[in-house]
């Protein structure tokens, strides 16, 4: 909307009068009755930015203006506007967005919240019998320090509690990864169809959180929060929207992070644990060089979504046999990032047309790849 350039008077410089001096150097000439003539044309939301609509609504220096009933209507519609993001189909929650959320201050929030009785639906590690857990005991890795299973314990905890829209800080990562995928600026609707442009399978993300909670869309958030694995992010939503290779990108996340939990629990992970003497970061690690690891496959084998049954399943086989060798190629592939350097995803002419993800392809994915087993019973 087109706005002239006006100069405007303040509350002080508003007096009972003729000829009364404006800002800018203009005088306008009015009395008690026709005060309202020297703002005839201007926009509403000009006066409401100069603070005229107040003063003139309000006694001053014992003047009563004749205010018409169509400005005050004005000021009320005025007060009334909520933003709109245009093109997104979100309407802002508030005048000022909310600030975003970092990955240590959510997951300060599940160290700090009572979670005991989602901690008792855990199994930490697989059951194994038989020759099973004789091969494991002479073969397998090693097991998880004593003084690192607690936090291990807290990342499977955090695998069993799902999305409430009720919590504030729940919201806020969702709007974080919004915000951080999509560069919008505005807080957007908690459900909706915006979700399903970013590759959920409905527009609530929590029904797509089976098997990985909200551990899911904590991986999300540590994979948007840094600068370097958000470029990694964006490289595969890109792909994720090829209109031939196309695949729902959150929904995938998810699959990953599934993964992860499994090798966590089959205590794949333990030796890269020890080592580092650390859990959470190990995993994070571990499920972003997954993620890159897929989106490589798929982009160099082109794949599409009739193959997410088979390419999860062998990547799930390889990310439990050599984490090592991935957190490698994660290494690699952020060192180059670092340097300015082509990504291993290839150059973003490979990607042709974008389309958003269509909801009638079908995608398979490690839930309906693993048998009800008793192993797989603690999965939500």
């Amino acid at each position: 909307m087109n706005q002239k350039s006006c100069s405007f008077p303040n509350e002080k410089e508003l007096r009972v009068g003729q000829g009364e001096r404006l800002s800018g150097g203009h005088s306008v000439s009015y009395d008690n009755n026709s005060a309202l003539s020297a703002f005839r044309g201007i926009p509403i939301s000009e006066l409401k930015k100069h603070r005229i609509l107040p003063a003139l609504t309000a006694e001053a220096n014992g003047w009563e203006p004749v205010v018409s009933p169509e400005l005050l209507r004005a000021q009320e519609e005025w007060e009334a506007v909520e933003t709109i993001q245009p093109g997104t189909g979100c309407q802002a929650i508030s005048e000022q967005p909310g600030q975003l959320i970092s990955f240590s201050e959510a997951l300060q929030h599940f160290q700090t919240v009572d979670l005991s009785s989602f901690k008792k639906r855990i199994q930490p590690t697989i059951r194994r019998t038989g020759l099973a857990a004789l091969r494991h005991y002479l073969f397998g890795p090693p097991k998880l320090h004593q003084g690192l299973r607690e936090e291990r314990d807290l990342v499977l905890t955090i695998a069993q509690c799902g999305l409430d829209n009720q919590d504030p800080v729940h919201g806020r990562v969702l709007q974080t990864i919004y915000k951080k995928l999509t560069g919008s600026k505005f807080d957007c609707a908690l459900h909706g169809d915006h979700w399903e442009d970013l590759g959920f399978q409905g527009a609530n993300p929590a029904t797509d959180l089976r098997g990985a909670g909200f551990l899911a869309l904590l991986h999300l958030l540590y994979l948007v929060m840094d600068s370097k694995t958000l470029m990694m992010a964006q490289e595969i939503l890109r792909l994720s929207r090829h209109h031939i290779q196309q695949f729902p990108f959150c929904l995938m996340s998810v699959n990953i992070t599934r993964i992860a939990i499994q090798a966590l629990r089959e205590e794949c992970l333990s030796r890269e644990c020890n080592r580092q003497q650390k859990v959470i970061p190990v995993v994070n690690s571990f499920y972003a060089a997954t993620f890159l690891h897929l989106a490589h496959i798929w982009r160099t084998e082109q794949k599409t979504i009739s193959d997410s049954g088979f390419v999860l399943k062998d990547l799930e086989m390889l990310a439990k046999k050599s984490p090592r060798r991935l957190l490698k190629t994660l290494e690699t592939y952020l060192a180059g990032v670092s340097k300015g350097q082509a990504s291993m995803l290839g150059a973003q002419k490979y990607y042709g047309p974008q389309a958003p993800y269509s909801k009638d392809l079908t995608f398979t994915g490690v839930c309906d790849l693993q048998p009800h087993s008793s192993e797989s019973t603690w999965l939500i």
